[in-house]
């Protein structure tokens, strides 16, 4: 269960300060609520991945995209 530490908390595995998240298992971490020592953290709201569009490209009959590259046909 992930807490969020309202006070330190220093072990032999781990060193907690005060906003600090860590995974307890759930008798631990019930003993720690109950001390307040500790509340549930926030579960991690991911933000959405932006998509990758195509690139805006206007192009006409002049934008150098000949034959040769250089405009010219």
């Amino acid at each position: 269960m992930r807490l969020k530490m309202l006070t330190g908390l220093s072990g032999p595995l781990f060193n907690l300060a005060p906003g600090d998240e860590h995974d307890f298992e759930a008798d631990e971490a019930e003993r720690l609520k109950a001390a307040g020592y500790a509340v549930d953290a926030e579960p991690e709201v991911k933000a959405p991945a932006k998509k990758k569009g195509k690139a805006d490209v206007v192009s006409d009959n002049d934008s150098g995209s000949g034959i040769d590259g250089a405009g010219q046909s």
